[in-house]
């Protein structure tokens, strides 16, 4: 039985081999020391990471409205009422926790990427449990955005299940270390949110092609839902893609930050949030440690002055996985 145990765990000492990052290393060596306390309320709040995407020329989702007080909530049916799909989120929010997303809707029903319909009643009601805190962080009260829908580019046909694919982009003083795609699912609610059984898929930080695809921190091969092949996965824009991550460094002044993209079939990639406490799943997705890619940024001293095309470029050079 213990031998059947040591099997299915490996040692630390074998994770410190393999470079692999612990919370404890994520939250003293590079989260404190990389992230000036002070700017935390410029991604912790929705709202503020898109007026500074907006102000510093990133492409974000397009804003339909917000909702700050309760007797606002009435307005909601003039709010969406032209919109064929929205998105309803807290501001505070994290996890993939309070957002509904509305695929279409006759004026009556509202359809979720489910099938299942809401009534305008529904989201109000939703809306205002967003306003009580009830989904952001500490269960303060909080903020609704409306944002619209994404339509995501058609490459991702039987990659995602009932949701938006996005890219999670680790990025370190300007640097993107490590990538990978984060695919919806039946078990995950149609969310990207590998916690609650998205699948994740390791990307070539060169190429953005797909390494290896985990769901529950297990390899596997296909989707689950659609049967898809993962290995045949490649981000397109790739490029275009991690511009848009590393400058994300000087416009949240963040050292060590998470950068969701997604992919619009009209408007390319665009920036979905920024976390300034990125998991560290991303990992098992590459099966590949972060510390060997954190410490070779390191090396390269305090005071960097490369463009983001050029640091973009130093990685997808030094980063690059053989395929």
């Amino acid at each position: 039985m213990i031998k059947n145990l040591l099997a299915k765990y490996a040692s630390p000492f074998e994770l410190g081999r393999l470079g692999i990052m612990g919370m404890n290393r994520r939250n003293i060596s590079y989260i404190s020391r990389y992230n000036p306390r002070r700017l935390y309320p410029l991604v912790d709040n929705k709202l503020k990471t898109k007026q500074i995407a907006l102000d510093a020329g990133v492409t974000v989702p397009e804003m339909v409205g917000v909702i700050e007080y309760q007797h606002q909530v009435a307005h909601l049916w003039d709010m969406v009422k032209d919109w064929p799909g929205f998105c309803i989120k807290p501001a505070k929010g994290s996890g993939g926790k309070g957002i509904t997303v509305i695929v279409d809707h006759d004026r009556q029903n509202f359809t979720k990427p489910s099938g299942k319909a809401e009534t305008i009643e529904d989201l109000e009601r939703h809306v205002s449990n967003i306003l009580a805190g009830l989904y952001s962080l500490g269960g303060k009260p909080d903020v609704a955005l409306i944002e619209a829908l994404i339509n995501f580019d058609d490459v991702f046909d039987g990659f995602s299940y009932e949701g938006v694919p996005d890219t999670r982009v680790i990025v370190f003083k300007g640097f993107p270390i490590m990538a990978m795609m984060r695919l919806s699912t039946q078990a995950s609610d149609g969310k990207a949110n590998l916690h609650q059984g998205a699948v994740g898929v390791g990307l070539d930080i060169n190429t953005g092609r797909a390494i290896r695809a985990v769901q529950f921190n297990q390899p596997v091969r296909h989707h689950p839902d659609t049967g898809r092949d993962l290995f045949e996965l490649k981000v397109p824009y790739w490029e275009q893609l991690l511009n848009l991550s590393s400058s994300c460094f000087e416009m949240s002044g963040l050292g060590y930050i998470g950068t969701d993209m997604v992919l619009d079939k009209q408007k390319g990639p665009m920036l979905l949030e920024l976390n300034a406490r990125p998991g560290l799943a991303i990992q098992t997705a590459n099966a590949a440690g972060l510390v060997p890619r954190l410490r070779k940024i390191e090396k390269l001293g305090r005071k960097i002055t490369l463009t983001p095309e050029e640091r973009v470029a130093f990685s997808r050079k030094e980063f690059a996985t053989d395929l």
